[in-house]
């Protein structure tokens, strides 16, 4: 007859399970912080002015006023109340788009690896390099405002219906896309 040796069981002491749900929910915490810098690395977003209300979706389109710079200083870019789709940019403008306010003024300060990479970017007429590979990239970007595709969609179908019913389609068969001026 073979003997089982028995071990009795410590009883757990008053507090310790709670500093083990209090360990589990700080690993917890560390891995989520740790997944989403990843997803956000190396991408500054600074408030210069705040905006106020909802931030832009990947499927909107913003209006905004924007320069871009090189990291040396160098202006390669700029544009007034021009309207772009988020998802149409370079993936860091793209995730600080989202994370702006309407009336808000921010400086992106975009790394290489969320920008161009290892492509120079030429000016199409001159062939001139105008941002050299692996080149970080700051924007100041003012959003003046957004709207979804699908309200743009819906406006652009309205003012063709209104101009059909004026007589007459728009030259080139579509009106132009309406986004309100600040």
């Amino acid at each position: 007859m073979s003997e089982i040796t028995r071990v009795p069981l410590q009883p757990i002491g008053k507090g310790s399970l709670t500093r083990i749900w209090i360990g589990v929910i700080l690993a917890l915490l560390i891995g989520a912080t740790a997944a989403w810098s990843t997803r956000y690395q190396g991408l500054v977003v600074e408030t210069l002015t705040a905006g106020s209300g909802p931030s832009p979706t990947l499927g909107d389109v913003v209006l905004v006023n924007y320069v871009g710079h090189l990291a040396g200083g160098k202006e390669f870019d700029k544009g007034s109340q021009v309207a772009m789709p988020v998802e149409g940019v370079i993936p860091g403008f793209s995730k600080g788009l989202q994370k702006m306010q309407r009336k808000g003024k921010y400086r992106l300060i975009i790394p290489a690896a969320m920008a161009y990479g290892a492509q120079d970017q030429k000016n199409p007429s001159t062939g001139e390099v105008v941002i050299p590979a692996n080149s970080d990239l700051t924007f100041d970007v003012e959003l003046l405002d957004f709207k979804s595709a699908a309200e743009i969609e819906q406006r652009r179908q309205m003012l063709q219906q209104m101009q059909q019913q004026m007589g007459g389609a728009p030259k080139g068969g579509a009106a132009p896309e309406s986004m309100p001026q600040p």
